[in-house]
């Protein structure tokens, strides 16, 4: 929830301005004069709480935002965040369990707003061999945990793509949330030693290339067992369409696809050892 914003028109002047938009196009959209937003802003107009809301879908804020600028006009707050496992959000979390086990032997993991490992499929921990243990413990950070130094960025073949990907669409996150707890993350992560302080194969050379780029970033991971030697995936990200509850709202679920029918052979064989119970 947003602190940092004093007043209603605080609120309403940082959304509008951040989606660049001046007073006579949002009360245009909103189907109010530009006159009586200006006096939303300047608090010389006390909107009713349905107003309000049709504001912020035109400004498309964040339903955790909204909740802070229906309480900055003297409103009760909209929206619940449950937790996952609340009674109210069995069957979301029934959608949530189903993908991501049909998507195996195919890694799928569900994350939070900020990017926390909510839920994972098995196809998942193979790829995370390696990886400095202390980064799996407690609340662990799907982004952090792709590109610090301990995790799993020294395997990642195509370091420099992946990395610019990630951070490219960080920003844009933070950007358009315009929350703080993105922003820290961003800043922390784009202190994290570049790709020149790893050895991947692809970036010390000229990069390798194959259609799969032409169409999408990919992800090549170092994979000794595989053809090759690595693994090349490509990321989906899933929503849900029309969220009422902010957890929904912020939850994503991230899906890779093998690249190419080596990598596809390889999960399925990194799946069977993985699943088979111990001897």
């Amino acid at each position: 929830m947003d602190t940092s914003f004093r007043t209603l028109g605080d609120h309403l002047r940082h959304w509008r301005q951040q989606r660049r938009l001046s007073q006579l196009d949002l009360a245009c959209d909103a189907g109010i004069s530009a006159r009586h937003l200006s006096f939303i802003e300047s608090g010389r107009s006390q909107p009713s709480a349905e107003l309000l809301l049709r504001l912020a879908e035109q400004l498309e804020i964040p339903l955790r935002s909204r909740n802070g600028m229906l309480l900055a006009a003297g409103y009760a707050p909209r929206y619940q965040e449950r937790a996952l496992d609340d009674q109210a959000m069995q069957q979301a979390r029934g959608a949530i369990e189903a993908i991501l086990h049909a998507h195996e032997p195919y890694p799928a993991l569900a994350v939070d707003g900020h990017w926390h490992l909510l839920m994972a499929n098995r196809a998942l921990a193979p790829l995370l061999r390696g990886v400095d243990p202390e980064l799996l413990q407690g609340q662990v950070n799907v982004l952090r945990l792709a590109l610090h130094p301990r995790g799993v960025a020294p395997a990642i073949r195509n370091l420099k793509q992946w990395r610019a990907h990630l951070l490219e669409r960080l920003a844009h996150q933070s950007q358009r949330s315009a929350d703080p707890v993105l922003a820290a993350l961003l800043d922390e992560l784009s202190g994290y030693p570049d790709e020149n302080a790893f050895s991947t194969a692809d970036d010390a050379g000229c990069g390798a290339t194959d259609a799969t780029d032409a169409i999408a970033v990919p992800l090549r991971l170092d994979a000794p067992d595989a053809p090759g030697g690595q693994l090349s995936l490509i990321s989906t990200t899933m929503v849900f369409g029309t969220p009422q509850d902010i957890t929904l709202a912020e939850l994503a679920v991230e899906t890779f696809l093998p690249a190419d029918s080596g990598t596809a052979e390889a999960l399925r064989a990194m799946m069977a050892l993985h699943a088979a119970p111990a001897s």
